[in-house]
């Protein structure tokens, strides 16, 4: 093993923000919160997410050749039905171009980040 992780850091324009979303997406608490770093855990411990300030930010595009979105997160849910309208009540879109196949849906945070809901098989 060369390391292990320790967080997941998102560049985002507020990030007090954007952790909002994930704190209710994620059921995660705010371990850290500055105005230009916030970091979002469980109390337990291990890996976190982190939202840190970019003053000139631009969002990733999803599939854009030119433009290449570089990652994304795939959040776990038991139905795609059932999730989808309570991430778009958060702030979430439905990204274009997502023809809903079974297993997963694309979607884009607040402020653009992609991310997916699956269901993965058993």
């Amino acid at each position: 093993m060369i390391g292990q992780l320790y967080a997941i850091v998102i560049d985002c324009p507020d990030p007090s923000e954007l952790a909002g979303f994930y704190e209710k997406l994620l059921s995660l608490s705010r371990l850290h919160d500055e105005p230009e770093f916030v970091v979002l855990g469980t109390a337990a411990g291990g890996e976190v997410v982190a939202f840190q300030l970019v003053h000139d930010y631009r969002p990733p595009q999803w599939s854009v050749p030119d433009h290449p979105t570089q990652m994304h997160i795939d959040v776990k849910v038991p139905d795609l039905d059932v999730a989808e309208p309570q991430v778009l009540a958060l702030g979430a879109t439905l990204l274009d171009g997502s023809d809903k196949p079974v297993g997963y849906r694309v979607y884009a945070d607040p402020v653009g980040h992609p991310f997916c809901l699956v269901t993965p098989p058993n």
